[in-house]
């Protein structure tokens, strides 16, 4: 890989969309990993430009002048991306989106930092893009099982937790809990649906239910985060018609997703063969009973429930859960920008 910054170089760094919860996490790991920091600049919409936040005043994203800036993080929606990112590239720094707006563009490397730090090489238009936060979870954990055994099928159903929709997402979630509290008891004896919560964001409500309709329906009648997932995964383990099925769920968990992932290989691969591979493999912890308690706050993923898929050859089933906000978002847009760093 091509080094874009000298080692030991301290870089003018940018956060568009600093106040989001994404954004705010960004903040908290380059403090966590010293990132080595010359200046930091700080950009949100114009309602929130103007406050101090980290002893930085926040410049209205919109109109601020990107010039002398090394490396911006942006997560502050696809909109903002497209409309920004080409400009604070052309401005000179590296832009690592986590928007789903450049995933596709193959002028753009999508990068997970322990499956293909090698496509920071090629930097056409100065910009990398983040995967989705449910693809990120599970490529640490596939890639060495594809290097080992060639994988040509992935089926998964995600288990996704509200903060993947940002701070609305929370809400929600908190609001109709609170809204049914005590009277969980009555729902739960089959009556007075009069109790439940309106349905906020999703389709139906997310209090103590499950939504398998997560977004907007698309090709097939899959949704964009199904869409994606397949996408993505294609585009970063390198295996362009890789069939995919998956099923988006959101659950009510405030941060973590979890996902059951199926799998078929060309070659044979035993469940004690994988879990030797994972315990290896970086940015990966097996567990026993990975969950989303467990992994709110850690950057690893968690792998557990390793098992023969008897319903194919050289198949394999696992449960894998990731700090969606974490290794989801934030931590890997602060490893892509390690990884420029000779």
């Amino acid at each position: 890989m091509v080094h874009r910054f000298p080692a030991g170089q301290k870089l003018n760094v940018g956060i568009v969309g600093a106040t989001g919860v994404v954004g705010s996490t960004m903040r908290e790991i380059l403090k966590e990993r010293n990132f080595p920091i010359a200046t930091l600049r700080l950009f949100a919409s114009a309602r929130s430009a103007g406050k101090v936040v980290d002893g930085v005043t926040i410049e209205d994203a919109a109109s601020a002048d990107y010039s002398g800036l090394d490396v911006v993080l942006f997560s502050a929606g696809g909109s903002t991306s497209k409309a920004l990112a080409p400009k604070v590239a052309a401005a000179g720094a590296v832009v690592i989106d986590n928007s789903s707006a450049y995933r596709s563009d193959p002028d753009v490397p999508l990068v997970v930092a322990e499956v293909n730090p090698h496509a920071l090489a090629d930097l056409p238009k100065g910009i990398v893009a983040n995967p989705n936060c449910t693809t990120m979870a599970v490529m640490p954990a596939l890639k060495p099982l594809h290097d080992e055994a060639g994988l040509i099928r992935l089926v998964a159903s995600t288990y996704q937790a509200v903060s993947g929709a940002g701070l609305e997402g929370i809400d929600v979630l908190a609001r109709q809990l609170a809204h049914v509290g005590d009277k969980a008891r009555l729902l739960a004896e089959g009556g007075h649906q009069d109790l439940l919560p309106a349905a906020e964001k999703w389709a139906v409500p997310m209090a103590h239910n499950v939504v398998p309709l997560n977004y907007v329906l698309g090709e097939d009648g899959y949704t964009e985060e199904e869409l994606k997932l397949r996408d993505e995964s294609r585009k970063i383990l390198e295996i362009p018609g890789l069939p995919v099925s998956a099923t988006c769920v959101r659950v009510p968990v405030f941060t973590g997703h979890s996902v059951s992932v199926n799998l078929a290989f060309e070659r044979p691969i035993s469940p004690e063969r994988a879990l030797e591979l994972l315990r290896g493999a970086p940015g990966v912890v097996v567990c026993d009973v990975p969950n989303p308690l467990e992994a709110t706050g850690k950057d690893p993923v968690f792998v557990g429930r390793v098992r023969v898929d008897h319903s194919a050859e050289n198949g394999l089933a696992l449960f894998v859960v990731g700090d969606n906000l974490r290794k989801g978002a934030a931590l890997n847009a602060v490893q892509i920008a390690e990884a420029l760093i000779g």
